[in-house]
């Protein structure tokens, strides 16, 4: 953007400070860049993830069940221009530390009050390439996973991040798949 007095307020394109995602991230913004603003996440999810080396195929990883300190938004939107209600995809999502399971096909916005336990996230069938949005409504991406709550057979195929817990940032992944060292 052309430097103007308000084109601060316009980013686009990846950014210095941008987390790796296992899609094309779009955008990303924190309050550490944009004072006094919410955490944005925005990337595309492919068929085949991609920015993460090793892994091949969504079955191979979901995120962990986890909390976050402030509010999250949940955007999944599909891309069909005839039907834009179908998200072209399946995903699972569970919610609350019963793990109440719901599956997502259609867009949709999904709440998350602070503190309150949520995923795994499963992505069960890409149709066509559909766009994750995430807003942490705090200043920065906060999270603290549970790990306990998942069958041990279970968590070998999970990511699990912890950050802004007055802890130093750590990515969990027993699998071994290679996380960057941005995130995800």
């Amino acid at each position: 953007m052309a430097k103007t007095k308000y084109g601060k307020y316009f980013i686009t394109g990846r950014q210095p400070w941008y987390m790796d995602s296992p899609g094309p991230t779009v955008v990303e913004v924190d309050g550490t860049h944009m004072k006094g603003s919410y955490f944005y996440f925005i990337h595309w999810v492919l068929r085949v993830p991609t920015g993460i080396s090793g892994l091949n195929a969504w079955g191979e990883i979901s995120h962990g069940p986890h909390a976050h300190k402030d509010a999250e938004l949940l955007m999944h939107l599909g891309t069909n221009p005839d039907d834009p209600t179908d998200l072209g995809a399946e995903v699972d999502l569970y919610m609350g530390p019963e793990m109440e399971k719901h599956v997502i096909t259609k867009s949709c916005v999904v709440y998350f009050p602070p503190g309150f336990v949520h995923c795994p996230w499963v992505i069960k069938r890409i149709d066509r390439p559909w766009l994750f949005v995430e807003v942490n409504q705090g200043p920065m991406h906060t999270e603290k996973s549970y790990p306990q709550i998942m069958p041990a057979k279970d968590r070998e195929k999970m990511l699990f991040l912890d950050e802004g817990y007055g802890t130093e940032r750590k990515v969990i992944y027993t699998k071994g798949v290679n996380i960057p060292k941005a995130g995800w």
